[in-house]
């Protein structure tokens, strides 16, 4: 299985980048015609969700930094 890599860009969208599907609530995939790159809002401004538009320029705020999460609860 190819790896799917997503970056949290700072003050700004998620790229996501590889071998990927993307669906609704529902199941139904969005049709990516053919892209193996696609950035998804954050901020909540972009006309075009779940799809980033750069409406988040001036708007959105977060330096990201990775970090390590807490062990995970058994």
């Amino acid at each position: 299985m190819a790896t799917t890599k997503l970056t949290i860009n700072s003050n700004g969208s998620v790229k996501v980048e590889g071998d990927f599907e993307i669906v609704d609530v529902q199941g139904n995939a969005y049709g990516l015609q053919g892209r193996t790159v696609v950035s998804l809002c954050r901020c909540g401004r972009s006309a075009n969700k779940p799809f980033c538009d750069g409406s988040h320029k001036g708007h959105f705020e977060h330096d990201a930094k990775a970090f390590e999460l807490p062990p995970k609860k058994v």
